[in-house]
C-alpha cells in the first residue's frame, strides 16, 4: 500500500470519499461506484465513520477489502468522541494488522441532544497521539475553511488548527462553495508558520435539502446566487445532480489555478457525477 504523505510529496493527489452503506443494495451500489471510479486511477479513497462509531465494523471491513482489491489505498475516517481508549486501540490494531497505512483522525460530533457521549477522548489531537502509539500510520485531520462551527472565534480556530496540523501529515477540508474560503485558510495558516498540506474537499451535491442541511451543520456558506439555482432545481433530482457537477467543476478549476496539493471529491457512493467532473475538466476518463 501507499502512505498519503508520500503521495502528496510527489505532486497533487486526486481522491474520492465514500460512506458505509446500510443495506445490501447499498453495498452493491457502492461496489459498482468503486469499480467505475477505479478507471480514473485515484491517488486514494476514504471511507467515513458513523457518529459515535455507528459504522465501525462496516467502515473497517470496507477499507480493508478496498486495500486488498484495488491498486489505490483506502483511508478510514476515525472519530474518538464516545469511544474508550481500549475500543480505539482494538480498532487501530486491526488496521495495523490489516496493512492499512492511512487514517483520518477526527474528534467527532457529540450527541445532538446534548447528552454526555462518554468515552476517554475529546479532541482529535488526543486521537493522533494514540494512533502514533499503535503504528507508523500517515495521519490526516479535518480543516474547516469557514471556521469550525464550535470555534469561539476565527483567530482561535486557526491557532487550534495549526497546532493540530503540526501533529499530522495532511488535512482534508470540509466542503465549501467559494475558492476564496480555501485561499484565506491557507494564508492564515501560513501566517502562523503552518505549511502542512490541506486538501480541499469538494461536494458535487445531488439533493437540495440535504445540501442545505449539511451546509448549516458545518458552517458552509451557500452564496445567494447558488441558493437561487438550488431553488430552481429543487424537486428535480437529475437537474440537481447536473447543477452539482457544474458547481463542483467550476470550483475545482479555480482551486487548481491556486495550486492546491490535491482535490478530494465526495463521491456520495456513485460514479456518474465524478466522471462528468473529470470530463468537464479534461482529465483522464
Amino acid at each position: 500500500m501507499t502512505r498519503i504523505a508520500d503521495l502528496l510529496a510527489k505532486g497533487p493527489s486526486w481522491s474520492f470519499e465514500f460512506f458505509p452503506p446500510k443495506t445490501a443494495e447499498g453495498l452493491v451500489a457502492l461496489d459498482s461506484a468503486i469499480t467505475g471510479l477505479s478507471a480514473l486511477e485515484p491517488s486514494f479513497v476514504s471511507v467515513t465513520y458513523g457518529a459515535l462509531g455507528a459504522t465501525r465494523d462496516t467502515t473497517r471491513d470496507l477499507v480493508i477489502r478496498v486495500n486488498e482489491e484495488q491498486s489505490f489505498p483506502a483511508m478510514p475516517h476515525l472519530t474518538c468522541v464516545g469511544h474508550t481508549r481500549a475500543e480505539l486501540l482494538e480498532l487501530l490494531e486491526s488496521y495495523r494488522v490489516g496493512a492499512v497505512e492511512n487514517i483520518l483522525a477526527l474528534a467527532g460530533d457529540p450527541p445532538a441532544d446534548g447528552s454526555d457521549p462518554g468515552g476517554d477522548f475529546v479532541y482529535a489531537t488526543e486521537l493522533i497521539d494514540l494512533i502514533r502509539e499503535v503504528g507508523d500510520f500517515s495521519v490526516g485531520v479535518a480543516a474547516f475553511p469557514e471556521v469550525h462551527p464550535r470555534s469561539p472565534n476565527r483567530a482561535m480556530d486557526r491557532r487550534f488548527l495549526a497546532k493540530k496540523l503540526a501533529q499530522a501529515d495532511f488535512a482534508v477540508s470540509q466542503f465549501f462553495f467559494q475558492a476564496d474560503h480555501y485561499r484565506q485558510l491557507v494564508e492564515e495558516l501560513a501566517d502562523l508558520g503552518c505549511n502542512t498540506p490541506v486538501i480541499p474537499g469538494v461536494m458535487p451535491f445531488v439533493n437540495v435539502a440535504g445540501t442545505r442541511r449539511m451546509a448549516a451543520m458545518n458552517g458552509s456558506e451557500i452564496p445567494a446566487a447558488l441558493q437561487e439555482q438550488l431553488d430552481a432545481v429543487d424537486g428535480d433530482p437529475e437537474a440537481t445532480r447536473r447543477l452539482g457537477v457544474q458547481v463542483a467543476s467550476s470550483l475545482v478549476a479555480e482551486l487548481l489555478d491556486i495550486g492546491v496539493p490535491g482535490v478530494h471529491l465526495y463521491a456520495l457512493n456513485r460514479a456518474d457525477s465524478i466522471q462528468e467532473i473529470y470530463n468537464a475538466l479534461g482529465l483522464r476518463g
